[in-house]
């Protein structure tokens, strides 16, 4: 059974399309079927997978306004495993489009079930809003990751969401879960921050992901040329963190775990981690490995990496001690 995960925050430039990116292509790494469905407008995560949103002929759209099937707009990617089901700009009049339809919050939801069995994941890039098209991604997950920028203002945003996932599970009926928020764009200089990391943990504690996205060059340049950062530069700082991301999201998948508490006032009187201990645990890299979560389990590779004009196949490779081999170890020849 498919795991369908939506990365949401109504705040734009956390890092959302960027994560969805890059944990799918770690997670297809790892042996595992994923689609990514691109369900903003501004096809972030399409052109971010070599596709020109400008170019296709079928997208997302279509299939939610004009009851295409979604097996027609799906396309294959450069990471084997990976597939895509993308946007363009014309789905931000689907937002208008489907105001008078019914049923008009389970769009997505509907086209989705045609194809759920035959990927392990799902994961939803959606819009920098609150609008129509979040709530069908909302309505369609089955859990939610909260990028959350080191900065202040992205802190605002997340009690708006939260009580529109409460809404969500009053009005519509989904029983939608919080997975966990995961931290972007921190530079262990800054001691802002330090602070963001310190006060997310206070305020969820255990429910932040123990990796954390580190301001990363590789990151910010690996979307010009239609790549992941697992094709671009692996061993970068923020290869090494969204590699670390995906298996938390592994090791999470035989978990339930508890609710980050919706009503504004469940918050942990002490924080978790003061600013001292956050930088005795900075690692060289830049990543974080906080204390504060679930202790995850190591996660085999049941299948090896090849990407498409890019990798080699490893699909023959031999792998006597497969409990030992590690993901560099088979694709060590990027």
């Amino acid at each position: 059974m498919s795991r369908t995960i939506s990365f949401v925050n109504q705040k734009g430039g956390v890092g959302k399309s960027t994560s969805v990116v890059n944990v799918g292509a770690f997670l297809a790494a790892h042996g595992k079927s994923v689609l990514i469905v691109d369900l903003d407008p501004q096809a972030n995560s399409t052109s971010g997978m070599g596709v020109d949103p400008y170019q296709i002929e079928w997208n997302l759209y279509h299939v939610l306004t004009n009851g295409l099937l979604p097996e027609e707009a799906i396309r294959k990617t450069g990471v084997n495993g990976l597939d895509l089901l993308p946007s363009s700009t014309s789905l931000a009049g689907a937002g208008i489009e489907l105001v008078t339809q019914p049923n008009r919050e389970f769009r997505l939801r509907e086209a989705l079930s045609r194809v759920s069995t035959n990927y392990d994941y799902i994961l939803i890039d959606s819009p920098p809003s609150l609008g129509l098209l979040t709530i069908n991604g909302l309505v369609a997950s089955d859990f939610i990751v909260i990028p959350v920028q080191c900065e202040y203002y992205a802190l605002e945003g997340i009690g708006h969401l939260l009580k529109t996932i409460e809404l969500i599970r009053d009005n519509l009926g989904h029983n939608v879960s919080v997975l966990g928020a995961v931290l972007t764009m921190y530079d262990k200089r800054n001691r802002l921050n330090r602070d963001v990391v310190k006060e997310m943990n206070r305020n969820f504690p255990g429910r932040v992901f123990n990796s954390v996205i580190p301001r990363c060059v590789s990151l910010a340049e690996a979307p010009s040329f239609g790549k992941t950062i697992l094709q671009y530069d692996l061993y970068s700082k923020g290869g090494k963190a969204y590699r670390q991301l995906a298996e938390e999201i592994l090791g999470l998948e035989n978990v339930g775990g508890p609710e980050i508490p919706i009503a504004a006032e469940a918050v942990a009187e002490e924080s978790i981690l003061n600013t001292e201990d956050i930088n005795s645990l900075e690692s060289e890299d830049g990543v974080v490995a906080t204390e504060a979560s679930n202790n995850f389990v190591d996660v085999e590779i049941v299948t090896t990496l090849a990407v498409a004009e890019e990798v080699p196949d490893f699909q023959n490779q031999n792998l006597e001690n497969s409990n030992e081999v590690s993901l560099e170890e088979n694709i060590k020849q990027i």
